[in-house]
């Protein structure tokens, strides 16, 4: 039976609250290194878009050989630390990711 129709998923799609599964940290952490390594590489980007790394000029292979360095660069600046926003930012997902203490159900006797 389609899940729209059974009423399994919320308007958005996404399974109820009861059966959505929390990230783990490894996740969180990954998604956030590659999330800094795509803002390294469109620094990258927009560096060689304004005179390129060695002068204006080119042809179309040296340019793709260029983009693929830039992106393979972006990859092992954001794995070896980058500018440390994948810290911060698994950091943030990790703890809104946390059950909140206040909010579980009280236990009665």
């Amino acid at each position: 039976m389609n899940d729209l129709i059974s009423g399994r998923l919320d308007i958005q799609g996404a399974p109820p609250p009861a059966q959505r599964k929390l990230d783990t940290p490894a996740k969180i952490h990954d998604a956030a290194q590659q999330f800094e390594a795509l803002l390294i590489g469109q620094i990258l980007s927009s560096v060689s878009e304004n005179g390129g790394w060695l002068g204006s000029g080119g042809d179309s292979a040296g340019s793709c050989a260029a983009g693929f360095a830039q992106e393979q660069l972006a990859v092992v600046m954001a794995k070896n630390g980058g500018f440390g926003l994948a810290k911060l930012i698994a950091g943030g997902l990790e703890r809104s990711t946390q059950p909140d203490p206040s909010q579980a159900p009280a236990v009665t006797r």
